[in-house]
């Protein structure tokens, strides 16, 4: 198993279009294999003292942190998906982005523990 994580802020009238492009993606990304992606708007974030989701991102006033990931069988069908996407058409669309993708942050990881799967 392999994980993408991803943070970004979204304006909070953009919820809707967020989840738009979520689920346009969504379908590319399962053609490419990713076996569960899961999107989600901020419920109860905490302002902290040191860091923090809100300072990570920039956010504004106004946004939302969304806080999402993917779940991969493995690095190499990660990698493979990524190799797909320069060639893809799908990806040249002009997309309308509901953030500001400079401020996104994401990042791929390894499992060191699982709890609650079968």
């Amino acid at each position: 198993m392999y994980v993408q994580g991803f943070l970004v802020a979204v304006p909070q009238d953009k919820k809707d279009a967020y989840r738009e492009v979520a689920e346009k993606a969504a379908t590319k990304f399962i053609e490419y294999g990713v076996i569960e992606i899961v999107e989600s708007w901020e419920e109860d974030v905490t302002d902290g003292k040191v860091t923090d989701f809100r300072m990570a991102t920039k956010a504004q006033p106004d946004e939302k942190i969304v806080f999402s990931w993917m779940i991969w069988p493995d690095k190499a069908t990660c990698d493979a998906a990524s190799e797909k996407m320069q060639d893809d058409p799908f990806w040249s669309q002009d997309f309308d982005m509901p953030f500001d993708g400079k401020r996104m942050i994401w990042g791929g990881f390894t499992p060191i523990f699982i709890s609650g799967r079968e």
